[in-house]
């Protein structure tokens, strides 16, 4: 068993990061000229408020081309923690597990009328914690299942409605190591 485990989302797409950069350079532009025109009396600091806040407008989607969520699990210390990264900047805090449950794998609905699958993990009687989306079945279930064997739990096929069947773990161990997941 890992004493760690981390579950990441893939990269953002290349084309992301000029576009994050770009409003990042923007927003860094508008501050510095606020600064350069900063005077200290009450009309020049509402000025400074109004151009800080105009940099603001384009921090937020310099965020939304960048964030980056993962996971970080703990098993020695029965905690995780979710972080949220944009560059080298991450957030986050430890949260104590007592007991862990079972890993679980569904299907989510999206506004366009496709269905996403979410790895959920499921702790302290009923408390569940979003690990993982993913739009491909196979590889929700791949990490779904790994996870489980990591923490030695049940998995949980809950992506038909009202038929949830837990995972014969054996079955799919002999899956993997012939090749032949469906």
């Amino acid at each position: 068993m890992k004493p760690n485990i981390i579950i990441s989302e893939s990269p953002r797409p290349i084309w992301q990061i000029p576009i994050a950069a770009l409003f990042f350079t923007i927003a860094t532009a508008i501050t510095i000229f606020a600064f350069y025109r900063l005077s200290f009396n009450e009309e020049g600091f509402i000025a400074f408020l109004h151009q800080f806040k105009s940099s603001l407008i384009f921090i937020a989607p310099g965020i939304a081309f960048s964030l980056r969520k993962s996971i970080h699990i703990d098993i020695k210390n029965s905690r995780f923690k979710p972080t949220y990264s944009v560059g080298p900047l991450k957030f986050g805090s430890w949260q104590t597990i007592k007991n862990y449950q079972y890993v679980s794998v569904f299907h989510q609905p999206t506004i366009g009328g496709d269905y996403i699958f979410e790895v959920n993990l499921w702790y302290d009687n009923n408390k569940h914690f979003e690990l993982y989306e993913e739009n491909d079945y196979k590889e929700a279930f791949l990490i779904g299942y790994e996870l489980s064997e990591q923490l030695n739990i049940d998995l949980l096929d809950a992506t038909v409605p009202n038929d949830f069947k837990w995972i014969d773990k054996d079955e799919w161990k002999a899956k993997i190591a012939s090749g032949k997941i469906d």
